[in-house]
């Protein structure tokens, strides 16, 4: 039970005058709902608020759609986006069936649920997590789909397309194609956006590891923050994606994190850092075992390539996921492992020192993701390797571009399509029902929203085939 007098004081020196209860749909949306300050108490954190879970993407039939929104109070912040001073929770849904229980399709349930099987399976280990998001931002975005038309249009200031831009003042220093890493000022015209992005999320709690423009030329950025439990992680990762969109959009600015917005420029990824831990700190190290990982942290390593086919259903959901997951941008196109080749599935990192927190990073995730479902489904795939103790072998620490076929043959290639990746978790997704973790119920729904996304778009022509085939 949260405690309420702590609550009050902060309503009366903040002068909050609303409270913003904010939940998440299957597919990774929030939504929320505004109540004045005077409904909160006891009976808020126990019972919650009535809503339609009929109106939510992957949620209940009409014809049972009563469900509970209820708050938790760990999860308090003040809302700086709100003109009217609001204090926010973040929900957990409840299904009213039977009896008030969490609901199954509830994405905080999952993650939840991971954390016990994680403590059952290895009793005081905690799963760490550290993803890096990858974001651009634009000053003009226009786009549309209609019968008999369909266009996009992104632009933006720092980009060299507008190097030549006439009637407007141009002072220069724009930003090369896929020349924007760690690109100073005045070239990188946002970094004082960045840290003010940055100040707001640590102002809210969240640890900030660094910011910095990012390799794509058209004003692409990246925040990544500090490595914590898996489950704060995942509210952390929805308040991330918030933050920035709101903060650029009142600052005249666009941002996005669609994984392949523009053609030919690096796409945006949340490359994702993880270990598991006990009291003394990370269970992967072994100054003796290849890459210095221990049998433990490579059996982990072995069910995440196992189960990558599978596992990229949930990290990356979206049909424009696999337009960045191509040759040729530092994305991982074929599932092994490797010290410090970010064109692996998992990349070791060749610069870390502290045993306490060794780790890898899977590199395929985007943030189109569920953070609850995507972090899940990647811990349940490496316990897997663990209770099943799949060897992923040695690294691979070569170059793809210089392996022969006959090499190539022997890696396997990752999906190249949200069909194939939701192929692959119709054939291998025995391991997510694991101490009932994810269940089928949920699996089924994931793939008819998923298989949806998949049809509009097939259904509808691409502009490039135009190009192709309109005077054929």
């Amino acid at each position: 039970m949260p405690n309420l007098a702590k609550l009050q004081k902060t309503i009366k020196q903040k002068k909050i005058e609303y409270i913003d209860l904010k939940f998440c749909d299957l597919i990774g949306d929030w939504h929320h709902i505004t109540i004045p300050t005077r409904s909160l108490n006891q009976e808020l954190f126990k019972i919650g608020i009535g809503l339609d879970g009929s109106s939510l993407p992957g949620f209940a039939k009409i014809e049972r759609g009563d469900m509970i929104a209820r708050p938790d109070p760990g999860t308090v912040f003040i809302d700086p986006f709100y003109d009217i001073p609001t204090l926010s929770f973040i929900c957990d849904i409840m299904s009213v069936e039977k009896e008030v229980g969490p609901y199954s399709r509830n994405p905080r349930r999952v993650i939840e649920d991971a954390d016990r099987y994680l403590k059952k399976t290895l009793p005081g280990v905690d799963s760490i997590l550290g993803p890096e998001f990858e974001f651009y931002l634009f000053d003009n975005v226009e786009f549309h789909q209609g019968p008999k038309e369909g266009y996009y249009f992104l632009d933006s200031e720092e980009a060299e397309w507008n190097a030549g831009r006439e009637g407007q003042k141009n002072l220069g220093y724009k930003v090369q194609y896929k020349g924007g890493y760690h690109v100073a000022p005045p070239k990188d015209r946002t970094y004082n956006l960045r840290s003010e992005m940055t100040s707001l999320l640590i102002e809210v709690g969240i640890g900030i590891k660094y910011h910095h423009h990012e390799v794509g030329g058209a004003g692409q950025h990246e925040i990544e923050i500090e490595l914590d439990n898996m489950r704060k992680i995942g509210d952390q990762s929805m308040i991330i994606k918030y933050f920035v969109k709101n903060h650029a959009f009142r600052r005249g600015k666009s941002a996005t994190f669609m994984p392949k917005p523009l053609y030919n420029e690096p796409g945006s990824g949340m490359h994702v850092h993880q270990y598991l831990a006990d009291k003394n700190g990370s269970i992967f190290y072994d100054r003796k075992g290849p890459a210095r990982f221990s049998q433990i942290g490579l059996y982990y390593i072995g069910g995440l390539l196992r189960h990558a086919a599978a596992v990229l259903a949930f990290t990356n959901p979206s049909t424009n996921s696999y337009k960045r997951l191509v040759p040729g941008f530092e994305a991982p196109v074929r599932g092994f492992y490797s010290v410090g080749n970010r064109t692996a599935c998992i990349r070791i990192p060749g610069y870390q020192r502290k045993s306490s927190t060794h780790r890898l990073e899977f590199r395929p995730p985007d943030a189109t993701c569920n953070p609850y479902l995507a972090y899940a489904a990647m811990l349940m795939a490496g316990l897997d390797g663990i209770k099943h103790k799949i060897d992923p072998g040695l690294p691979n620490n070569k170059d793809l571009s210089a392996m022969t076929e006959h090499e190539l043959k022997e890696i396997p290639l990752m999906p190249t399509s949200l069909t194939k990746a939701l192929d692959a978790l119709a054939r291998d997704y025995d391991f997510l029902l694991e101490g009932g973790v994810f269940t089928e119920d949920l699996i089924e729904s994931w793939d008819h929203l998923k298989r949806r996304d998949v049809e509009q778009i097939r259904t509808r022509p691409h502009p490039w085939e135009f190009q192709l085939y309109y005077d054929k």
